[in-house]
């Protein structure tokens, strides 16, 4: 692409297709048309967007835009004032501006060089940056359209940029981005071991030495880093993910991982866990609201909601908390406390530090912190159920 900046239309297209929203907004595999689209302009050096839509699809239409991007938003009634000085801010040396009339596929693979056809043109155009500006001055009423057509460089399938005209079309092109953007990521250190079964949207960062096992969707904002392990058959969706964590059958949403944590299989994080470093929770599990501390164990088959655990706790299997939602306090497990299995912590209490929770127990009450005397009471030490060893 020419340029550092882009101006991206989204002509509202509802009373042509029979869509509920805009054609450049429709999914492809759970995202937008419209991400897609800004990832690869990115990845060819976009990195300002100035974006015209009707303000009933500005918030949707705004999401597709990674953080990090600079972008500016308009509707089309004032849209001509505030391009000029968006225009105006561009870097002295770029010549080009990159303008995106209507739904489009930049996708360089699949360009039709070497072919003997005439070159199909785009909804995709390089426009001179200073022609467009002083357009813009000269005429009081400016037609964009008429500009392109007249001053602009349509870009065209040779360059592996493709006008979308209806859903069929775009159904048609899913096969291809997704490769695409699997190929993009094992050319960046990552590993995946079936590229027909396996998803990872436009927006998701992967790191190197990173292996996708088969059947894993990766989706929104999710951020996984260095030498992990996902899968087989793990869904992320806005997750963050750290270096050296194994995420196998399970699901996470809403949700951090820190690094060398071990999830599954078949458990359920989120929304709003945050589970520390060294963290392990094993089959079955679910975990809502949480705070899981650094180096905690959660065994099998438990249920924790609205809890903070402290690093290095044992939460046994079949262990539950239940919240109340009418209290504002959460439960708490403090520091290397025990809680066995088939454990019930009713309401907001709190488990001391060093404590220990007798299996099938039911706490009603917060559990103070065990004593001296009664740790190494009798003949021997208790074990983790509370009774003297002889």
């Amino acid at each position: 692409m020419a340029g550092i900046s882009a101006v991206v239309f989204i002509p509202d297209d509802t009373s042509k297709t029979g869509y509920s929203r805009p054609l450049m907004l429709q999914r492809i595999m759970g995202s937008p048309l419209l991400s897609w689209l800004v990832s690869s302009l990115i990845a060819d050096g976009v990195g300002r967007f100035f974006l015209v839509c009707h303000d009933r699809y500005l918030d949707e239409a705004n999401s597709c835009f990674p953080a990090d991007v600079e972008l500016k938003t308009s509707m089309n009634e004032n849209a001509a004032d505030l391009l000029h000085v968006f225009l105006s801010t561009s870097e002295d040396d770029e010549e080009d501006v990159v303008v995106v009339t209507g739904p489009a596929i930049v996708l360089k693979s699949a360009a039709t060089m070497g072919t003997l056809a005439r070159p199909v043109p785009s909804c995709v155009y390089a426009v001179n940056r200073g022609a467009l500006m002083q357009a813009l001055d000269a005429t009081e009423q400016f037609s964009f359209l008429d500009f392109l057509h007249s001053r602009g460089v349509a870009y065209t399938d040779r360059d592996g940029v493709f006008t979308v005209s209806s859903g069929e079309e775009l159904a048609s092109w899913q096969p291809l981005l997704n490769q695409h953007h699997l190929l993009q990521l094992v050319h960046s250190g990552v590993e995946i071991w079936d590229y027909t079964n396996c998803y990872v949207d436009p927006a998701v960062f992967v790191g190197s030495g990173t292996v996708i096992l088969p059947g894993s969707i990766l989706r929104g904002q999710s951020v996984v880093g260095k030498d992990c392990i996902i899968g087989p058959n793990a869904y992320l969706e806005n997750a963050k993910i750290g270096d050296g964590s194994k995420i196998n059958a399970s699901q996470v949403v809403e949700s951090q991982v820190g690094f060398d944590a071990q999830i599954g299989p078949y458990c359920q994080l989120g929304p709003n866990v945050s589970v520390g470093n060294g963290a392990r929770i094993d089959g079955f599990a679910s975990v809502k609201e949480c705070e899981i501390g650094e180096d905690a164990t959660i065994y099998p088959m438990s249920y924790l909601c609205h809890s903070d655990l402290g690093a290095r706790t044992v939460f046994g299997s079949g262990a539950t908390t239940i919240h109340d939602p009418e209290q504002s306090r959460r439960t708490v497990i403090e520091n290397r406390a025990v809680i066995g299995a088939n454990v019930n912590l009713l309401g907001a209490v709190t488990v001391a530090q060093d404590a220990v929770v007798a299996a099938g127990t039911t706490v009603l009450e917060d559990i103070s912190p065990i004593r001296q005397e009664e740790a190494f009471a009798g003949s021997g030490k208790r074990d983790w159920l509370g009774k003297g060893k002889k």
